[in-house]
């Protein structure tokens, strides 16, 4: 039996308030990074971010992106990963790193981080106001920062389980609903909590990597009730293009894109998670120069 790559998988335990989800990425890891030279270690932190974007975006009832960042004063200065998710639909995802001096490839994350902080942003598209919630970089893994952030800043009790190989991605999630603080439930409901969150302790490495869902729920929790539902896809998407390269370029004024064609002869960006190549000559910047006029004629009402 295949694995089921490329998915995620929401599960309940009936009679209970406890769920859980399950994501695997391949396809969509490797589209995300394989046009980025990045070092082992940040590629492994890379996807085990990916995997638990997908895991917390899941458990959302939100059209929108959720993003996290990893910032650190340290030799890598920033991780960041978008998961993008509209009318349950696929997951998209992006993700990039940067970072100063030379990392090799057996360096971990935690060993580049100074004074480092865990950030999560959510942006609804349906023009409600977004969140930012900042902690401190608490933990020796991925898993236990973001287990500290969903109790410090949520007050939902969580329990993450992420595995990076370079290749592949895997993670599984089992969090209380806040059903389970109703004091008529509590002692029941607290049992199983604990119950399946040391089951869920036994799970390996291979076995989120390489195990399909069904056979590894069925090796977790084999004497639980677990009712599993339609798997989800994953896949890479940037939503870079032209125009939001050319908003962005009008933000440096005229006075700036002028000194730069003097010097270069053209405009050249790269889309950091895409690597995707921007290129404006000087027709094209003649053309930013209007636009930003027409935008501020507008802008003053002048007609």
């Amino acid at each position: 039996m295949e694995n089921n790559l490329d998915t995620l998988q929401r599960f309940v335990f009936e009679n209970s308030a406890v769920r859980g989800n399950l994501v695997n990425l391949t396809h969509t890891l490797n589209l995300a990074l394989n046009k980025q030279q990045l070092p082992l270690g940040l590629r492994k932190a890379l996807g085990e971010l990916m995997a638990a974007s997908a895991l917390l975006a899941a458990t959302l009832k939100m059209n929108g992106a959720l993003v996290m960042q990893i910032q650190s004063s340290g030799t890598l200065k920033l991780l960041v990963v978008e998961c993008t998710t509209e009318a349950n639909e696929s997951f998209k995802m992006r993700a990039t790193a940067k970072w100063s001096d030379d990392i090799t490839d057996e360096q971990d994350l935690f060993a580049l981080v100074a004074q480092g902080q865990f950030m999560i942003t959510l942006d609804p598209k349906d023009g409600s106001q977004s969140y930012q919630g900042i902690v401190p970089l608490e933990g020796e893994s991925i898993s236990a920062v973001l287990e500290n952030y969903m109790l410090r800043s949520e007050q939902i009790d969580t329990r993450i389980f992420l595995s990076c190989d370079g290749e592949s991605a895997a993670g599984m999630l089992i969090q209380k609903l806040p059903e389970t603080m109703n004091q008529l439930t509590h002692d029941f409901d607290e049992d199983t909590w604990v119950r399946i969150g040391y089951l869920a302790e036994t799970v390996t490495d291979d076995e989120l990597l390489h195990l399909p869902t069904e056979t590894l729920l069925t090796r977790l929790f084999h004497e639980e009730d677990v009712r599993l539902f339609e798997p989800t896809a994953t896949e890479f998407y940037c939503s870079c293009n032209r125009d939001s390269v050319s908003n962005m370029l009008r933000m440096l004024g005229d006075e700036e894109i002028l000194s730069i064609i003097e010097e270069l002869g053209n405009i050249e960006v790269n889309c950091d998670f895409c690597n995707a190549l921007y290129v404006f000559d000087k027709v094209d910047a003649a053309q930013l120069l209007v636009s930003e006029a027409a935008v501020t004629t507008a802008s003053l009402g002048i007609h």
